[in-house]
């Protein structure tokens, strides 16, 4: 079988590192790709927007199955021009990537559906949403509505900081994303994420992780879109993720299929695990980068004909089977990152780097002959697996100082609560 893999990040490597294993698999084309793909399959350049063109394409090269990496992409609705043209594609309808493509719509389901999550109001003008949050007072949570690239969430401790996040999405620093903006309570307790494969009707348990979303050591500093993420995450034991499964994941479904809108492709639940159980924080209808990352290294499962299942709508009987170790990853970013950062750096000393027990994923890289430069914010995702999260810490960040890449930073604390947990 022949398949388009879409997308050029940490996640998008993930997935092509896996798919390339399976024995199902006859030629992988990637669109546009990064530094660190080509030799998993044939890095082509396509614009995803005009939905023909990949059409053209599919039929040319005789691509029966289209894996749809970026939430952009889903959003825009190229799963339903690829499903209307016949051709397989993973991932959800435009109708149902509003999931993540309205964080108001997600909210409103979850009111519908009784899905419990965070108090919230809902507004078009500034105005009215600095009067809210005087009224509610700090801390509070400011949310772009629409797609943010994980960088329209301000977590305001103040009220002083809540009325510059409200001034910054009504005034455009995130695009038409932030011409609505979503106000939330402030919820305390543990974040994790949750991943299921879902075809419509039914749900998947896909694997479990947690995120470093603050670009600082002790989870300080701006959001990102993430610093490093470790799997499995020990606060969603057994018990817990039933209830998510019960409480959340099955209501939205039924919710979307009542809507008309059935909900096929991966759904991530962002979670807050506190003494009552689990709350949604938010939907993405895509894998999590960096959780993927990690979620691909645990996976012995082959993983294209889950992917097909869920595209097809039949999931019954499919089982993904998971590897015991843990898995960790670090992120690298360029410094400056989330703000402004150099591009054009270039990095070496990455080939002594892998092993059985390593792996690194790229991200924003683009190779130049010989020359592996680093052109985003994100750059290299490096992945270690292990018995213990503190084994898998130590090897990770072993293999990150090996790295020559003097305009990179990273996190220095991946995986510090589940050491603690460990420790205790």
């Amino acid at each position: 079988m022949n398949i388009l893999l879409i997308g050029s990040g940490g996640r998008e490597h993930a997935l092509a590192w896996k798919l390339a294993q399976s024995p199902l698999l006859e030629k992988l084309f990637i669109s546009p790709g990064n530094g660190g793909m080509d030799p998993l399959g044939e890095i082509v350049t396509l614009e995803v927007t005009n939905h023909q063109a990949v059409i053209d394409f599919c039929r040319l090269m005789a691509v029966a199955f289209v894996v749809i990496g970026p939430e952009a992409p889903l959003v825009d609705g190229l799963a339903d021009s690829l499903r209307a043209a016949d051709i397989d594609a993973f991932g959800p309808s435009a109708a149902a990537a509003q999931l993540e493509g309205s964080k108001n719509f997600t909210k409103a389901l979850c009111a519908k559906m009784d899905i419990p999550t965070a108090a919230y109001g809902h507004f078009t003008d500034a105005a009215a949403a600095h009067a809210y949050i005087d009224a509610q007072g700090a801390p509070i949570v400011i949310k772009a509505d629409g797609l943010a690239a994980g960088k329209g969430v301000t977590v305001a401790m103040t009220l002083e900081e809540a009325h510059a996040a409200i001034d910054d999405c009504f005034d455009g620093a995130f695009g038409d994303a932030g011409a609505e903006v979503v106000v939330e309570e402030f919820l305390e307790g543990e974040e994790a994420s949750m991943f299921f494969l879902c075809d419509g009707k039914t749900a998947l348990p896909f694997g479990t992780a947690q995120d470093h979303k603050r670009v600082g050591d002790g989870d300080t500093g701006a959001n990102t879109g993430g610093m490093g993420a470790y799997s499995p995450a020990p606060v969603l034991d057994d018990d817990m993720q039933q209830r998510v499964m019960r409480e959340i994941v099955e209501p939205t479904l039924r919710g979307m299929a009542q809507a008309g809108s059935p909900f096929s492709g991966v759904l991530y639940a962002g979670l807050m695990i506190d003494a009552s159980g689990p709350k949604l924080i938010e939907y993405n209808v895509r894998f999590g980068d960096p959780e993927c990352q990690v979620l691909m290294v645990r996976l012995e499962s082959d993983l294209l004909p889950l992917l097909l299942a869920s595209a097809k709508g039949d999931l019954s009987g499919a089982k993904a089977v998971w590897s015991d170790e843990v898995a960790l990853t670090v992120v690298m970013a360029a410094k400056g990152y989330p703000g402004a950062y150099e591009k054009g750096t270039i990095i070496t000393a990455l080939d002594a780097l892998y092993d059985d027990q390593i792996e690194v994923f790229h991200a924003g890289t683009e190779l130049r002959g010989k020359h592996l430069y680093a052109v985003g914010g994100r750059v290299l995702c490096v992945v270690a697996r292990a018995e213990t999260v503190k084994e898998a810490q130590k090897l990770a960040y072993y293999a990150v100082e090996e790295v020559n890449w003097p305009e990179g930073f990273w996190r220095t604390d991946i995986g510090w609560r589940a050491i603690a947990r460990e420790e205790s």
